[in-house]
């Protein structure tokens, strides 16, 4: 029998009521419900110092980011719930992707933690573009890193007035269009790696 794909889900985002969180918790739903086996995890468990390369050769990768690099890598597949902070890529997203791209020794290869990896974008905003402006430069870097990013993906704007309280979409199919980003993610993924 094939073993089902595996996939992390997490939000650039460690603010509380991160509306991202939600947003990646619904297309979570959709992998699941697809027969994947998902782990969603919070980028606050995993807190770093702004990445020195200076400081790594000092004192060594902290723990928070050997963590987070073996989630990636344990992982075949990502979704990702990437906010928009000033047009651009939220600070702590970035900051995560720069401490796991940083070898370790017993690495396969460079960049073992996003090579290859089939990822799935999405965005929740208060504005009216729902992020989509942060999710072109998320596309680019992870691109650039190896990762498969798959051209599907939801902006949901004014987000404020999208999620009810429970953390569901209020439009019913907007709400299974976030759902079907995960059952996408599962379809590709089984064809790359069944």
């Amino acid at each position: 029998m094939q073993k089902p794909l595996r996939v992390l889900a997490f939000a650039g985002s460690t603010r509380r009521a991160s509306f991202n969180r939600a947003l990646v918790g619904i297309a979570a739903d959709g992998a699941r419900e697809a027969g994947a086996e998902v782990t969603e995890i919070d980028l606050r468990d995993y807190r770093l110092p702004v990445f020195d390369q200076d400081d790594e050769s000092e004192h060594g990768k902290p723990d928070p980011a050997r963590r987070l690099k073996q989630q990636l890598v344990d992982h075949d597949a990502w979704l990702v719930a990437a906010p928009e902070y000033n047009s651009s890529i939220t600070g702590v997203l970035k900051n995560g992707i720069d401490w796991a791209s940083r070898p370790d020794p017993g690495d396969p290869g460079p960049l073992v933690a996003f090579r290859g990896k089939l990822v799935v974008l999405m965005s929740a905003s208060p504005g009216v573009l729902g992020g989509l402006r942060g999710l072109v430069h998320v596309r680019a870097i992870l691109g650039n890193l190896g990762c498969v990013v798959l051209p599907d993906q939801v902006a949901v704007p004014k987000a404020r007035e999208a999620f009810d309280a429970d953390g569901r979409l209020v439009d019913p199919e907007q709400h299974r269009r976030v759902q079907g980003l995960g059952r996408a993610l599962v379809e590709h993924g089984t064809k790359l790696f069944g």
